[in-house]
């Protein structure tokens, strides 16, 4: 049976190649020299760095840029609030990864209300979906594309 999975990953080497283009353009350009603003990864949590909330603004474009000239999904990020102290500004932003359960149920109901002989299945951070036709599968792919949702989907394992 034909069946492929539906999945939401983010490459993290490309990640980290971006993070450290932004940080390469950061010292190179003249508004920033001097501040010590920077871009920080640990784990899942991207850290922005700088002085004032507009710069924090000017690093967030910038690294937004860098990851998309990469192949990197923008809508991965969950963007939290600035919290500023006497000499600086922070923003954390959180990478999100994996298919959690509320939106596996989604993506389940979506194949669902197609219509088609397809069955859906949530397995993990990923949901399944076998059919006994592979253009049934492929017009499952092509509505999930077309569907707005907030979260950047793959298909992967591909299987005749």
């Amino acid at each position: 049976m034909p069946s492929f999975d539906i999945v939401s990953e983010i490459d993290m080497h490309e990640l980290s190649n971006s993070i450290d283009q932004a940080n390469r353009e950061i010292t190179n350009r003249f508004d920033f020299k001097g501040t010590n603003s920077r871009v920080e990864l640990k784990e899942n949590i991207i850290t922005l760095v700088a002085p004032a909330e507009f710069q924090i603004k000017q690093i967030e474009d910038i690294l937004t840029t860098k990851m998309s000239k990469r192949g990197i999904d923008i809508k991965c990020l969950e963007k939290g609030e600035v919290t500023e102290n006497i000499n600086e500004a922070k923003k954390a932003i959180t990478v999100r990864q994996g298919i959690d359960k509320e939106l596996a149920k989604t993506l389940v109901k979506l194949v669902k209300d197609t219509k088609l002989k397809v069955q859906s299945s949530i397995q993990g951070e990923q949901v399944r979906v076998t059919g006994k036709k592979r253009d049934d599968l492929q017009e499952v792919i092509q509505m999930l594309k077309n569907s707005k949702l907030d979260f950047p989907l793959q298909f992967t394992n591909f299987r005749d």
